[in-house]
């Protein structure tokens, strides 16, 4: 009974942690740029138990007896399919099309500044000290351009627009025209990368422990890798949440954990019964 109890336990502490993926994909529903996650369980190790060896009657089931002592909740791999597109209008609001296509954000670390990455394409314009507007996005970090550095022009613009390869065009009040090539990385191995946010990624601290170097990691969307770039303007790109299979997820596993408690519940009535026998 005690190791029924065992089992059923650690089952339950995997199903909480299933529970939260599914709480965080279901909160992010809305969020533009969000990817959903996934986890599955996998076996923990298991004890055989085999037949007598007297015991020759003929079985339909596998000889022996599997007892195992639950499941562990295997590691979270992102959904990395491009979520649809919502037409906004708005001239600062970017969508990537090719999928593992990401911006680059600029922002500050403990050892001085980091690049990040994020599908999240709503950005703004901020005035810097200079009297330039920089482009931000929505926590104000900024938008790095292909160089790697932030993203500015003078306060007198009259309209932004996307050409071909990521090109932000942007035409000022005097007729002049800037054309900056926005910062794109492909993130090869995505599920390397540490999550940061809901919609923010980095490198992880630990690249040389994993064996890897961060070029196989990433691939800057430079020279005649812009070509390759998927982008538009006047758009968003909303999570790639599925409600309907979340819902499906949480109620299965709301089920196995029910299940699991009333496991709990019933090895502890037979100790009891078996601690009144006298």
């Amino acid at each position: 009974m005690i190791r029924s109890m065992t089992t059923a336990v650690n089952t339950m502490n995997q199903l909480q942690s299933q529970f939260d993926i599914i709480g965080n994909n279901l909160a992010n529903s809305a969020t533009n740029g969000y990817k959903s996650s996934e986890a599955n369980f996998h076996e923990l190790l298991y004890q055989q138990f085999n037949n007598d060896k007297a015991d020759t009657a003929q079985r339909l089931s596998p000889p022996g007896i599997r007892y195992g002592v639950g499941a562990a909740l295997g590691p979270a791999k992102m959904n990395w399919t491009v979520g649809s597109l919502q037409m906004t209008g708005r001239e600062l609001d970017f969508a990537l099309t090719e999928p593992k296509q990401y911006f680059n954000i600029i922002m500050p670390g403990e050892d001085g500044e980091q690049t990040v990455y994020t599908r999240a394409g709503n950005f703004y314009v901020s005035p810097t000290n200079g009297g330039n507007l920089m482009l931000v996005n929505g926590d104000g970090y900024p938008v790095a351009n292909s160089a790697g550095q932030p993203i500015t022009f003078t306060d007198n613009v009259k309209n932004y627009n996307m050409l071909p390869g990521g090109v932000l065009e942007v035409t000022h009040n005097d007729g002049n025209v800037q054309q900056i090539e926005m910062g794109v990385t492909t993130l090869e191995r995505p599920n390397l990368m540490s999550r940061l946010s809901d919609t923010l990624l980095a490198l992880p601290d630990n690249v040389a422990e994993l064996g890897v170097a961060a070029g196989d990691i990433l691939t800057e969307m430079n020279g005649a890798n812009r070509n390759r770039i998927g982008m538009e303007n006047l758009k968003l790109e909303a999570s790639n949440v599925n409600y309907e299979k979340e819902m499906t997820d949480l109620i299965n596993v709301q089920r196995s954990y029910q299940f699991n408690a009333r496991t709990v519940t019933l090895a502890d009535q037979m100790l009891g019964l078996i601690n009144n026998i006298r």
